[in-house]
């Protein structure tokens, strides 16, 4: 069928659905309208925060009235919110305030960057950071670099992946950490050759400095969702899973309550609390297409830039070990049937192959025994796969929740930690496509940026940060525009159990649309990362117009 006879009856079939007597609150016409479900359209239609038009110019204008706000898209492109499948929301907010260490190049800057904030606040704990050591050759920073420069003050801040920080000698005396102090399970406190700690903590070690912090108040909790928020529409992201805590679940109520929510939010607490959850959801439900809770996340391994993820084989840059498993196998499983027996979603995060396999077999065997009839098994990461855990991904339906910038960032090493072999499973996005999978997209921010642009263009392009690679990391796992879309929309909202409310542009679904500048299905992919969002808009309220 022609474009136009197609727009011309979808134009006749809306107007049925949408009905006429009513105006729309807001029309956009003249752009191009990627809807999510293959029909093709040029104009929207929004009413009482609903979705109630989608066709050609003619007929959503005809459905506007003398009140009605008409957005001129003058050729640009309309796409579904977009939307995160796994950041670390509140987290994040917490990080826009904190030291900025992600593109400090050089020990010396990462050292100055510390020594100015601690400066301008020397009263607090300093947080945040994100640094990569990567950056400067892959020396591992320590506290002899920055306890000239903090003093008294203590310091802790987080590698980009949150796998490991590095403390000052205050936060380390704070947090009563000495030589003496043994390996917590599912950590490392890394030590120099006298046996003294270096202040690196791995994974589960860094639970002994955050138990030394002080808890944030509600205000300081409110202030930095807040600051998220506002942050995330800017950049067309409408709707995020957080992996969570239960004060940040109290967070989102708050906020809700008192109309200062402006995205969407699907909020997970750690899997180890799964009876509070059941009991909560007893007593509370399950929350709104505006804030939802109901998963229970954990972890089996750690990282591959921190040398945790869990690894059949040893590292090649260490090669004294294969990982490490954050929580123990046994308790996890336990807790994997168990909240999955409750009726609760499971989401755990596993990165190594050994990792992903042992995971893929609790997942196997709790359809076996419970026979849960709405399970929606997700891998957090899904980062390092074999042949056969993306066959079996596909076939059994688990969901592998992925982040594409993390692509282009670990590319530019993560040769060195595993070697090419083993690379050929890595951010398997086309393997697992053809597998059957339904791939979904996010961040992990404050891990990687927010943006979602930045991780289409990573999922398109593969081209890594360095520029090493101009033609594609591992160029057969590139995916279409399309499908990158896809992930960041329809299949994220299938994820999260709102496949009947988002993640596509239909009549009747909510009005969480993003104007692009340009329009990415046609431009260069290079030029993807780039591309300014013009306009948010959650449930049919604009919550960011970008200022021309």
């Amino acid at each position: 069928m022609a474009t136009g006879r197609r727009l011309a009856l979808l134009g006749v079939l809306i107007m049925t659905a949408g009905g006429c007597a009513k105006p729309a609150d807001t029309v956009l016409v003249g752009g191009k309208v990627w809807t999510g479900t293959g029909t093709t359209a040029s104009a929207v239609a929004v009413r009482d925060g609903r979705i109630v038009g989608v066709g050609d110019d003619a007929s959503i204008s005809r459905m506007a009235g003398s009140r009605t706000e008409r957005v001129a898209l003058a050729g640009r492109l309309v796409v579904p919110g977009l939307m995160d499948n796994h950041t670390h929301f509140i987290a994040g907010g917490f990080e826009l305030a904190g030291v900025q260490l992600r593109d400090a190049a050089r020990p010396q800057e990462f050292v100055r960057r510390i020594a100015e904030f601690v400066r301008l606040h020397p009263d607090v704990w300093v947080q945040g950071g994100t640094w990569d050591h990567e950056l400067w050759g892959g020396e591992l920073p320590r506290r002899d670099w920055i306890d000239s420069v903090t003093g008294e003050t203590p310091v802790f801040v987080s590698r980009l992946d949150g796998h490991m920080g590095l403390a000052n000698s205050r936060a380390l005396a704070l947090a009563g950490i000495t030589a003496e102090t043994r390996d917590p399970p599912g950590g490392t406190i890394v030590r120099d050759a006298a046996g003294r700690p270096t202040g690196i903590l791995k994974d589960e070690a860094q639970g002994l400095v955050f138990a030394a912090m002080p808890d944030p108040t509600e205000a300081e909790l409110d202030r930095a969702l807040d600051a998220a928020a506002r942050y995330a529409v800017e950049r067309g992201v409408t709707h995020v899973t957080d992996m969570g805590s239960w004060a940040g679940l109290e967070t989102y109520r708050r906020a809700e309550a008192a109309g200062r929510l402006p995205l969407r939010v699907y909020a997970a607490v750690p899997i180890a609390t799964w009876p509070r959850l059941a009991e909560y959801i007893a007593r509370h439900g399950r929350g709104d297409p505006r804030l939802a809770w109901g998963a229970a996340k954990g972890f089996v391994d750690g990282s591959l830039g921190s040398t945790t993820a869990w690894f059949y084989r040893p590292y090649d840059d260490a090669p004294t070990t294969t990982g490490l498993t954050v929580t123990d196998t046994a308790e996890l499983r336990a807790q994997i049937l168990s909240a999955d027996s409750a009726g609760l979603q499971v989401v755990v995060h596993a990165i190594g192959d050994r990792a992903n396999d042992w995971l893929l077999g609790v997942y196997a065997e709790a359809r076996e025994r419970n026979h849960n009839a709405n399970q929606r098994f997700r891998i957090e990461h899904a980062q390092h796969l074999t042949p056969d855990a993306i066959r079996r991904i596909g076939q059994e339906g688990v969901i592998p929740s992925m982040q594409p910038y993390h692509a282009i960032d670990d590319g530019r090493w993560a040769v060195r930690r595993i070697g090419p072999e083993r690379l050929k499973g890595t951010y398997a996005f086309r393997s697992l496509l053809d597998a059957g999978a339904r791939l979904t997209f996010g961040s992990d921010w404050t891990v990687a940026p927010l943006d979602p642009l930045y991780g289409i263009y990573a999922a398109v392009t593969r081209r890594t940060l360095d520029g090493a690679n101009p033609d594609g990391w591992m160029p057969e796992q590139k995916i279409t525009v399309e499908e990158a879309l896809t992930a960041y929309t329809r299949s994220n909202a299938y994820a999260d159990n709102l496949e009947d409310v988002l993640g596509t542009i239909e009549v009747g679904k909510y009005a969480d649309l993003v104007v692009l500048a340009k329009d990415i299905l046609t431009i260069d992919p290079i030029q993807i990362e780039r591309v300014p969002v013009d306009l948010t808009m959650v449930g049919g309220a604009v919550v960011y117009r970008r200022r021309t």
